[in-house]
């Protein structure tokens, strides 16, 4: 088992904007089951690579996580191919934005294409839960926060808040 640092904001990895996996081999393999680890032990119900550190388009999700069971799901090259009507995912969290939670305006509908740990193509046409997994998680391999999607008011608020908390750490080391 080995679970990976999960980087928190304001590191400026969760910017980048991921690239496409290439090839499915060993090093891809220990990514994921790396990540299912990290995954399972925050806990949480989705997890993108570029959460841990890596540039890769690659994506988790157990909707309904058991620790036990770890019956969770790869996307690799995670792609929206259209999104329907209108939601509101109500006190959405993320794990590199902890000690936050905020209503964010969503897709009701989406479909994603992608493949499988395989190679095989994946195709979900999907809403609810897991269509605000996908969203969330297809937003990190493109460099967007959930808090990029909420009001800029209280964006600033977690952006002082988390300021003040680094001034905190720094004044006490």
């Amino acid at each position: 088992m080995a679970v990976l640092e999960v980087l928190t904001y304001p590191d400026k990895f969760l910017k980048t904007r991921a690239v496409p996996v290439e090839e499915i081999d060993d090093s891809v393999r220990k990514l994921v089951s790396d990540m299912a680890d990290t995954m399972y032990e925050a806990p949480g119900v989705g997890l993108a690579a570029t959460q841990v550190g890596s540039d890769r388009r690659i994506i988790l999700y157990d909707p309904e996580p058991d620790r036990e069971k770890r019956e969770y799901n790869v996307l690799i090259n995670p792609v929206i191919v259209s999104m329907a009507g209108e939601c509101l995912s109500e006190n959405e969290g993320c794990l590199s934005v902890p000690d936050f939670r905020a209503d964010v305006k969503r897709a009701e509908t989406v479909v994603v294409d992608g493949m499988d740990l395989r190679g095989n193509p994946v195709h979900i046409e999907t809403d609810g839960i897991l269509s605000i997994i996908l969203q969330h998680e297809i937003d990190h391999l493109n460099g967007t926060l959930f808090i990029d999607r909420i009001s800029s008011l209280k964006r600033q608020m977690y952006k002082k808040k988390i300021k003040n908390q680094m001034k905190k750490d720094a004044g006490s080391e």
